[in-house]
């Protein structure tokens, strides 16, 4: 295909990938107009309606989505991808380039960032239910009678949503861009409207109000930016979507269409606030005529739906990763689509963020109460996005120092201010977000520190290959037909099960193939690059099948495309010898006691081999070996 003919075909498909992007990238920062200026006048910590006060917060809502979001994510961030990929994992795949196996900064970077990816299951547990009440609360203003609805309604909501995972949002989720077109469409027209009553409400465009802000209260109107930093929520999710949509849709989907509707809908609740202190009781549903808020609350939901699919969706991609990375154990995951690769349903993880999401709504009853604890998570974890892109952008992109440093230090400067407001919210529920992801982190942790004590366990008990592989020709042992294909995790010395077989079957099978599985840093391996195989002699082969930490294996297809390499592989003639290790805790030095049970425990409850690369059930055989940590 020739380059004119492939940006013709971009650019036909550019506003395609535009529009699912809105639906897909910005439901959460989308859907934060429901709740976000409400707090900074009526939550925890809540401002006096003054005329300065709402110039101010809203001056720093401006310059938080513009500095944070447009700048920061939009325009730096999103610099620091894997080939193409976005999120805290893919920066943490990119960490083992910029530093040696030894490093001290290697480890706490990747420490850093995992602890970030963990605390991402809290605020996925989050998104969900402050969104759906938020938009539920509209009933509160269109029917107050109707008020003791919304939680039943909210967690009637809440359960269908997680109850259609199962069966895949493919179909659903081509409304999600038309849908969400509406809502940042109604969000501007709003808040046109509301600014044409009120035009000095556009004096906040001017930063001097929100410095003024901090001149009239001191530090204590720090404590505003734990409100502000709502305003933002959801950022993380341009740079993390990146690898779906690509870059140029994303940056043009917010600067044309999500910004300014943001933007003018946050303008239009300050002009109603400064027309009428009181609407802070709910200046986002009192923006809407009486006539169109039953309309808007059904919106609003299906805006909340959507945004709370897309961090649901999220989680099960970070997951993904996680496994392919080796920080989790192999989990079963289901395809709700044969045609998208990103369409996934993995149910442990749904049964555990539905549990999470009940539990919230049920405790905090409100998306006021719910705000409370909302935000010491998300800025935790950009503040972690930023040290990681600094480094990647340095130690990999080759940035001047000078430079990298200069943009880390200044949005650094941000995420901590706002990192600091939040903190107070710890003791009003933000400690749950933060338990979520230590728990998380302590899996992440313990697996991957579990794993590597296994494989130096296994490696320390291995036989030479070449020793053995001589032996086996020197003694002439009865070799059988058709190939046996011995899965080895660390790709040396010879692999348990072929030392099991050869012991209690006194055969060898005429082809041998020791087969490794790795996962690359990179998204995904050409199909084309796949497979590397050496030929060892005497019918025995070494094979690697790569792949990216986006993908998932699929041995059997892998082995199909064997024959551009010279070797085919007839399935009925083929069997697959797998260990099963049975781990036993010791007081070995490696880990402490308790760590070494939990990583037995998920060893125990990992999916078999089998199912996760996909091998013909009736050509496996599992052989068993015991194995101390």
């Amino acid at each position: 295909m020739s380059q004119a003919t492939s940006s013709t075909i971009q650019k036909q498909a550019m506003p395609v990938l535009i529009i699912s992007a809105i639906g897909v990238v910005f439901g959460d920062i989308g859907t934060s107009p429901l709740y976000a200026l409400r707090e900074a006048f009526y939550g925890k910590h809540a401002a006096a309606a003054t005329p300065d006060n709402v110039l101010g917060i809203l001056s720093l809502m401006i310059w938080a989505l513009t500095l944070v979001v447009s700048i920061k994510y939009v325009l730096f961030v999103m610099r620091a991808d894997n080939h193409g990929e976005g999120g805290i994992m893919a920066m943490i795949a990119l960490i083992p380039r910029a530093f040696g196996e030894h490093s001290r900064r290697r480890y706490l970077l990747i420490i850093m960032g995992l602890f970030g990816a963990a605390l991402f299951y809290g605020d996925s547990m989050l998104t969900p239910a402050i969104s759906v009440l938020s938009a539920v609360e509209g009933l509160e203003i269109a029917a107050p009678g109707l008020d003791h609805f919304v939680v039943p309604l909210a967690m009637a909501i809440l359960v269908g949503l997680f109850l259609i995972q199962s069966v895949g949002t493919g179909n659903i989720g081509k409304l999600f861009g038309p849908v969400m077109l509406v809502w940042f469409t109604v969000l501007g027209v709003l808040g046109v409207i509301s600014i044409m009553q009120t035009p000095q409400v556009l004096m906040a465009i001017n930063p001097f109000y929100a410095f003024h802000y901090f001149q009239l209260h001191g530090w204590m109107g720090l404590t505003i930016l734990g409100a502000v930093v709502l305003a933002v929520t959801g950022a993380e999710a341009l740079y993390a979507d990146m690898g779906h949509f690509g870059k140029r849709p994303i940056q043009t989907a917010w600067l044309t269409l999500v910004f300014p509707g943001l933007a003018l809908n946050y303008f239009g609740q300050g002009a109603l606030i400064l027309r009428d202190p009181t609407a802070v009781v709910n200046p986002f549903y009192l923006l809407v005529p009486e006539w169109a808020l039953f309309p808007m609350i059904l919106l609003a939901t299906l805006a909340t739906v959507i945004a709370s699919q897309a961090v649901i969706t999220g989680a099960f991609s970070v997951t993904r990763q996680a496994v392919q990375l080796g920080y989790l154990p192999r989990i079963q995951m289901r395809h709700t689509s044969d045609s998208e690769i990103g369409q996934i349903y993995i149910p442990f993880i749904n049964y555990i963020l539905f549990i999470g999401v009940m539990l919230l709504v049920l405790g905090f009853q409100s998306s006021s109460n719910l705000a409370a604890a909302y935000g010491i998570a998300v800025t935790g974890t950009m503040a972690i996005d930023t040290i990681l892109a600094f480094t990647v952008m340095w130690a990999i992109m080759k940035w001047k120092l000078p430079v990298a440093m200069a943009c880390m230090v200044f949005f650094l400067i941000i995420d901590f201010a706002f990192l600091a407001a939040n903190a107070p919210k710890i003791i009003h529920g933000g400690w749950f977000p933060l338990a979520m992801g230590l728990i998380v982190f302590t899996l992440l942790t313990t697996w991957k520190r579990g794993r590597k004590l296994l494989l130096q366990r296994m490696i320390h008990d291995n036989i030479d290959l070449d020793t053995f592989i001589e032996g086996i020709l020197a003694f002439a042992h009865t070799r059988v037909p058709g190939t046996a294909v011995f899965l080895h995790a660390t790709g040396k010395g010879v692999p348990h099960a072929l030392l099991h077989n050869l012991s209690h079957n006194k055969v060898v099978h005429e082809r041998v193939v020791l087969l490794t599985v790795i996962t690359a840093d990179v998204p995904a391996i050409d199909a084309n690059e796949r497979a590397r195989i050496t030929d060892l002699g005497g019918g025995f082969y070494r094979m690697q099948l790569r792949y990216g930490f986006r993908e998932e294996p699929n041995i059997p297809e892998a082995l199909a495309q064997c024959s551009a390499q010279g070797m085919d592989f007839n399935m009925m003639a083929t069997s697959f010898f797998l260990s099963r290790e049975t781990l036993i805790v010791t007081k070995m030095r490696g880990m402490g006691l308790w760590r070494e049970k939990l990583f037995v425990w998920m060893a125990q409850n990992a999916e078999s081999a089998m199912t996760f690369f996909k091998l013909p059930v009736n050509r496996v055989l599992e052989l068993g070996t015991q194995i101390e940590i």
